[in-house]
């Protein structure tokens, strides 16, 4: 992703300094997934250190301003390698790689764009909003293979790259009243990929909306989930 006001260059060692934090249990790889190819190296990796992939967490983006006046076909080409086209050829390349009926879990985020309108940024807007469609269709493509589609729409979310006053607008016109943090999205992550939640599927999941979490929460347990 390009470095720009919305999604700044990661600090100096950032990716290293998580990776070292997660030892053992984490690889990194550097990877540009606008390339038709790299779902493929992205899962012949995983599966040489990790085995068997059971759980595909799709949230890699690219963003560039944009408004519909100056849009080209090359900005929203590129657009639409990193946040749809990447997205399906890595759930196809995860599905051929699971056994028949073998299950797993399958989670895509988006950003909202169904929800309403993103002026100013047009080729994502258009590009994640596909992301929905994915999750509904392939959710019931893949139903009797026992693997899991959801969408989780976490709204905007400070990892840092936000000034004052953005932060203090968006939170304002959140129906939650504060921004989202990563753990919010990882804590909905862990909730779907509990063997519990083996039937939830063909959701999308917008973690701002007033008691959807603590919704999801009760109906695990209802089938026996402990958290």
């Amino acid at each position: 992703m390009p470095a720009s006001p919305r999604h700044p260059t990661p600090g100096a060692g950032e990716p290293e300094s998580i990776l070292e934090a997660l030892g053992a249990k984490a690889a990194g790889i550097e990877l540009d997934l606008s390339t038709p190819s790299a779902p493929a190296a992205l899962f012949d990796r995983a599966s040489s250190r990790f085995g068997p992939v059971d759980i595909l967490v799709n949230n890699a983006a690219h963003w560039e301003p944009g408004s519909v006046d100056h849009l080209t076909a090359d900005e929203l080409d590129r657009h639409y390698a990193v946040n749809l086209r990447a997205a399906v050829l890595l759930c196809g390349e995860f599905v051929r790689r699971r056994p028949p009926s073998g299950g797993g879990r399958i989670i895509n985020v988006t950003s909202g764009q169904g929800a309403g309108p993103m002026p100013g940024a047009l080729a994502y807007a258009v590009t994640k909003a596909g992301l929905d469609a994915l999750t509904l269709t392939l959710a019931a493509e893949l139903v009797a293979s026992g693997v899991a589609v959801n969408a989780i729409d976490p709204g905007p979310i400070d990892t840092g790259w936000m000034t004052a006053d953005l932060r203090a607008s968006l939170a304002s016109a959140s129906p939650a009243g504060r921004l989202a943090r990563p753990e919010d999205l990882a804590v909905v992550v862990r909730l779907l990929c509990q063997d519990a939640a083996r039937s939830i599927t063909g959701r999308v999941i917008r973690i701002q909306s007033e008691g959807v979490v603590e919704n999801l929460e009760r109906e695990l347990r209802s089938v026996g989930a402990t958290f």
